[in-house]
């Protein structure tokens, strides 16, 4: 069909190019998909954790990779950091509004996998 129209979306909102390796929305989407970041969103899902809480509940990280894991969550906006001044310092940590938002997809798919996947046996 010639001289056909031109199709103009209706959402004229700025995209991100996620498959350019400079979009700002790259970095987001590896650091909460990534082999750690999404443990730690899955478990402030369900309450605000301090540092040892999390490390305890995600068994294999050691606190090098926590410490990074948290420190690039924080700085994307998906978690919030508190320190209260004691000694030693306790730190918790809890999920922003867009934490909330984005572990919610992440947790209905941990679930979805763990009601098809048999349990080991242990």
């Amino acid at each position: 069909m010639a001289g056909g129209a031109q199709f103009t979306p209706a959402d004229t909102e700025p995209r991100y190019e996620v498959f350019h390796t400079d979009c700002a929305a790259r970095d987001v989407v590896g650091h909460a998909t990534s082999r750690w970041g999404i443990w730690v969103l899955i478990s402030l899902q369900r309450n605000d954790l301090r540092f040892y809480e999390l490390r305890e509940s995600i068994q294999g990280i050691s606190e090098k990779m926590l410490a990074q894991s948290l420190r690039a969550l924080v700085q994307d906006g998906l978690i919030w950091r508190q320190v209260e001044p004691t000694t030693p310092p306790q730190v918790t940590y809890g999920l922003t509004e867009f934490g909330r938002d984005v572990s919610e997809p992440l947790v209905e798919l941990f679930d979805r996998i763990t009601r098809r996947v048999a349990p080991t046996a242990g």
